[in-house]
């Protein structure tokens, strides 16, 4: 009986462990929430008029641009890289689209095009790390600043948008029990659902997640690891484009300034819903939890009536976290194998 008792005292830690080191990658995702949850109760607490339905409308609202950005870096980052130039792609892309419009150019005919050229700077990138054997922090800032130099050439001041077509992605709003949603909205979340099947289903979405554990290996199996390592910047620079435009629909004018440190505030986000930074492990829906948190970090502060400064301070104190529980986790999992 005492014998009993004691392997069943012991499977049950057995089991905890088997079960952690199985979804290891998906503990800074459930501590992301854990801390959007505790952030929430605690608002709803503490502010009277702190209605939850219609803030995490509108930080869905105010952040759609830098959820599609985090879609985009968070391929980047799943194969160790990263991309300092979505703020600039996004702003060039901004003001490109409403000189076009300004000019008469059909919404039809500017939206593809700005995903296009964003696209295209991604592949620049891409091929100066793969081919090139150029740092991605380097090649990204060359990126960078050839699309912020490009923003200014095509205007040095701010650009209005008349154009019906797209201000009706932002004007209009889908209401439903104390929630609303515009169009920016939907096509945001429509770019996490579809980079969360790509991710999840594909053959491609299993590379990059393999390149990013380990790049000669994934090489050893035959995986087409130029490619993937091309793609995730193109998709980097589609997503950045697609911001561009979102963003110049939120705000109703391109502006060759808009997007600076933006960057930095996607890198933020993703690292905050759970992807390593060393690449290999992370969720695009993870990364999305992380622009909820960010959103609110700045909602919460406006309540409180505080220094728009606090915002960096709290989501500096959570990037140390995040980061700490990443390299507890890294060494877990090598001392593991």
């Amino acid at each position: 009986m005492v014998t009993l008792t004691a392997e069943r005292g012991s499977a049950a830690p057995t089991t905890y462990r088997r079960f952690l080191s199985r979804h290891v990658s998906w503990i800074p995702v459930f501590a992301a929430i854990a801390i959007l949850v505790i952030m929430i109760a605690g608002s709803m607490a503490y502010f009277p008029n702190f209605q939850l339905p219609r803030i995490l409308s509108s930080i869905l609202l105010d952040n759609a641009y830098l959820l599609v950005l985090a879609v985009g870096m968070t391929f980047v980052i799943l194969t160790g890289g990263i991309d300092l130039s979505v703020g600039a792609v996004m702003a060039f892309t901004g003001i490109l689209c409403a000189s076009l419009l300004s000019q008469g150019v059909p919404v039809a005919v500017a939206i593809p095009a700005m995903i296009l050229i964003g696209a295209a700077i991604g592949l620049l990138i891409g091929v100066l790390v793969q081919f090139f054997d150029v740092q991605p922090f380097i090649a990204s800032l060359i990126g960078m600043f050839l699309a912020r130099g490009l923003a200014f050439v095509v205007s040095l001041q701010s650009i209005k948008v008349d154009d019906e077509g797209l201000l009706w992605l932002q004007s209009t709003r889908f209401s439903l029990a104390g929630w609303y949603i515009t169009p920016t909205g939907i096509i945001a979340l429509l770019t996490v659902a579809l980079a969360a099947f790509v991710l999840r289903f594909t053959r491609f979405g299993r590379t990059v997640y393999a390149v990013g554990g380990n790049e000669q290996s994934a090489r050893l199996m035959g995986l087409p690891v130029v490619r993937a390592k091309l793609s995730v910047y193109v998709i980097s620079g589609v997503c950045a484009g697609l911001a561009g435009i979102v963003l110049t629909a939120y705000s109703g004018a391109g502006y060759p300034l808009n997007g600076v440190g933006t960057e930095l505030d996607t890198i933020a986000a993703v690292v905050i819903g759970g992807t390593l930074l060393t690449g290999g492990s992370g969720f695009v829906l993870g990364s999305m939890i992380g622009v909820f948190v960010y959103g609110l970090i700045r909602t919460i502060i406006s309540f409180s009536g505080a220094e728009q400064s606090w915002t960096r301070i709290t989501v500096g104190a959570l990037l140390l976290l995040f980061v700490v529980v990443q390299r507890i986790i890294v060494s877990r999992s090598a001392l593991s194998r």
